[in-house]
């Protein structure tokens, strides 16, 4: 399986430590989303849509550990019962806020990606598809985000 990224996510984190968890902590955090040309035309129609989901590569994650604690738990949960971005597969999801489109470039909002990290993809975020509201919340119900003095991990 081969995947190439179509673009590159420009944010304002240069390290882990200074970059948010998750996107509902960077709801202002400006980023630019730059599709490389080749995949521009692909673009027609976006600025239709309010949110987007960004689908990018954890290209600096660091070690795969299948079971570990998170940032919402010391408890160890299995890692795809979590959003820990050391993954076997190193695959992000965000949605973020459309702003507006400059040519092949996506103006955005609420990134928690570290600068210069791979796009391998876009999708629209629509709310009668995308909105369950009887979701669980599953081990993370009741849980309180808190940052852990180690810094991410």
């Amino acid at each position: 399986m081969e995947i190439e990224p179509i673009g590159i996510i420009h944010t304002p984190f240069s390290s882990k430590e200074e970059c948010p968890i998750q996107p509902l902590y960077s709801s202002d955090s400006p980023g630019r989303v730059e599709i490389f040309v080749n995949y521009e035309a692909g673009l027609k129609d976006i600025e239709s849509f309010f949110h987007l989901y960004l689908i990018y590569q954890f290209d600096r994650a660091g070690l795969v550990e299948l079971v570990r604690s998170t940032f919402l738990d010391d408890e160890p949960h299995g890692i795809y019962a979590s959003r820990h971005p050391c993954r076997p597969n190193s695959i992000g999801l965000s949605i973020v806020k459309l702003i507006r489109r400059e040519n092949n470039i996506l103006i955005v909002e609420g990134v928690d990606m570290l600068d210069n990290t791979p796009l391998l993809d876009i999708k629209p975020y629509i709310p009668k598809f995308d909105a369950i509201v009887s979701a669980s919340e599953g081990w993370t119900a009741g849980k309180q985000w808190r940052p852990k003095p180690e810094g991410r991990e």
